[in-house]
């Protein structure tokens, strides 16, 4: 069965009391009908201000019940792997189990500054990646490993939640070799669909599971005026897709035009569609795509 989630808005780290405003949001989702809450995750963003990610996870954990709580994508590299892994290990523990765990290396749409505020080399982050997904499991569920030639035992451990690596070939890759979904970026859904093949023959040899998927698209529901939605195509059309993929990823219409789209995705194999909004109001969005959720 498709789930279907929402990005938070990072908005709420200039609102006037932005842990209220979070909470609100998170239990509206709920409320919606929505299976996922995501956040970004950056030190430093060339985007827009960013809250932390783990704490942002952790507001929205105490004010719901249901909502699974997905980083999208924490920057595994930027992090000491003890400290990413007692932050993943909490909010598992705080949540009751509801994190989504994406995982990406970092991009220069954000720029590098974080990794220099970090102390490190933003070249390096693939390699760290890695270095560091070979011990987060055993850390996160509490079980002894080694850290540099000592030995580490994390308490309390919890449950390892599900692994999603945001990214292109880099991420499939590692969907392969270390277990988890793709989180594909905003880009046309059916390039993504087009892929698919490629990657389950390479599961296939590697003999692993192929990889779930997860689409990610702009959100236009409902009433927005044209100018709006050609804004949101040129956003996304800046972060390296071309106008007519950035188009086509952007979902517009009513609920119903919506429920046809997210059938249409499950049909090609997703198995997660994560919504971003725009324009056109978050709460009105949150509560459209909810709607469109109910009648896929």
């Amino acid at each position: 069965m498709l789930e279907v989630g929402i990005a938070l808005g990072y908005g709420h780290a200039d609102a006037e009391h932005p842990g209220r405003a979070l909470a609100r949001d998170a239990r509206h989702a709920e409320a919606a009908g929505l299976g996922s809450l995501w956040t970004g995750d950056q030190l430093v963003s060339a985007v827009a201000p960013m809250l932390d990610s783990t704490l942002v996870l952790a507001t929205a954990a105490a004010a719901t019940e249901r909502i699974r709580l997905g980083f999208a994508v924490m920057v595994l590299s930027q992090r000491p792997v003890a400290w990413a892994a007692k932050q993943i290990a909490g909010l598992q523990q705080l949540s009751g189990g509801r994190v989504l765990l994406g995982i990406g290396v970092g991009d220069e749409k954000h720029g590098w500054e974080g990794f220099r505020a970090a102390g490190l080399d933003h070249r390096t982050r693939g390699r760290r990646t890695d270095d560091a997904l070979a011990v987060l499991p055993d850390l996160v569920r509490g079980k002894p490993c080694v850290l540099d030639g000592e030995p580490v035992r994390l308490s309390p451990g919890a449950p390892m939640p599900p692994l999603l690596f945001g990214g292109r070939a880099p991420a499939v890759r590692r969907c392969l070799r270390f277990g988890g979904d793709w989180m594909a970026g905003i880009d046309a859904p059916s390039a993504v669909f087009a892929a698919l093949p490629g990657i389950a023959e390479a599961a296939e040899r590697a003999g692993v599971p192929a990889p779930g998927v997860v689409i990610t698209v702009g959100l236009a529901l409902g009433d927005v005026p044209a100018e709006d939605v050609d804004r949101q195509v040129r956003i996304i059309a800046g972060h390296g897709v071309s106008e007519a993929a950035a188009r086509a990823a952007v979902l517009t219409g009513g609920a119903e035009d919506a429920a046809e789209a997210l059938a249409s995705f499950a049909a090609a194999g997703a198995t997660r569609v994560v919504g971003v909004p725009f324009t056109g109001g978050w709460h009105r969005q949150a509560e459209l795509l909810g709607e469109a959720a109910a009648l896929s």
